[in-house]
């Protein structure tokens, strides 16, 4: 799987390229606007006009969209990825979506005779430079084995959920768990604040202790040094709040904090 294409060359996206070029992968791009594109461009990144021709063309297609209204109309419309994408090639939506729409495109594409994962993942803009990305895979399992190598380049935490649709329902569980904490640690930092204590100095002493998170140890230095620039849009952890609760009505979960939250 050598020719990958990439839709959806966003704040994680952009970094996700970067590192399959970075090992040696040639990879297709599209963009609505080139001009998004020329650092890519310019590091090795083929640009197409035309997504579903893109998707023709590829091994292996990933797509990294913003909303599963975005997901469904790539795959499932008329002329979508799924009729013009290869026999025998894979599609691996990394999109955070619904587990329904995981499910029912895993199972048009194997109708088609194509290859369909969902691959969520975790870690926002920095497990993006870095390659050290949690992917959470649903799909076969055979399929996932011939994707791996992909995987590790963009992640460090790579793991088989199950079958289709699984990957999606563990991102659910992933954003459920961060939702509580993410309002948790911007309010324990504002009460250190107003307690007139520096942030920084309490950050040392509870960071590493029971207190201690993802979200504390890489999100809040940031804070505290008034970077402010996107990990993730806000718009889209509301959109994957909505997902979650939606499920978790349709398996019986009761989720009082998720709903405050």
């Amino acid at each position: 799987m050598q020719e990958i294409g990439f839709i959806g060359t966003g704040v994680m996206g952009k970094s996700m390229v970067q590192n399959l070029l970075d090992n040696g992968y040639v990879v297709h791009i599209y963009t609505r606007t080139k001009e998004k594109a020329t650092s890519l461009i310019e590091n090795g990144a083929i640009w197409h006009d035309n997504p579903a021709k893109l998707a023709g063309m590829v091994d292996l297609l990933i797509t990294m969209v913003g909303y599963p209204t975005d997901v469904e109309e790539l795959y499932l419309s008329e002329g979508g990825f799924l009729e013009t994408m290869r026999k025998g090639t894979v599609a691996v939506d990394m999109t955070t979506s619904s587990p329904e729409l995981a499910k029912a495109i895993y199972k048009e594409g194997k109708a088609a005779e194509i290859g369909v994962l969902d691959a969520p993942v975790s870690g926002g803009d920095v497990g993006a430079q870095n390659g050290t990305l949690s992917i959470m895979i649903g799909g076969d399992p055979e399929v996932f084995e011939r994707v791996r190598p992909v995987f590790e380049v963009l992640g460090e935490n790579i793991v088989f959920q199950g079958e289709a649709g699984s990957g999606q329902h563990t991102k659910m569980v992933n954003q459920i768990a961060i939702a509580s904490n993410m309002v948790g640690v911007t309010e324990a930092i504002v009460y250190a604040e107003k307690a007139g204590l520096d942030p920084e100095k309490v950050l040392k002493s509870i960071a590493s202790g029971a207190a201690g998170s993802w979200s504390l140890s890489n999100l809040i230095p940031r804070v505290l040094k008034d970077d402010f620039s996107p990990g993730f849009f806000i718009k889209h952890f509301i959109k994957d709040m909505r997902i979650a609760l939606d499920e978790a009505k349709k398996n019986g979960t009761r989720s009082p904090r998720t709903s405050a939250s």
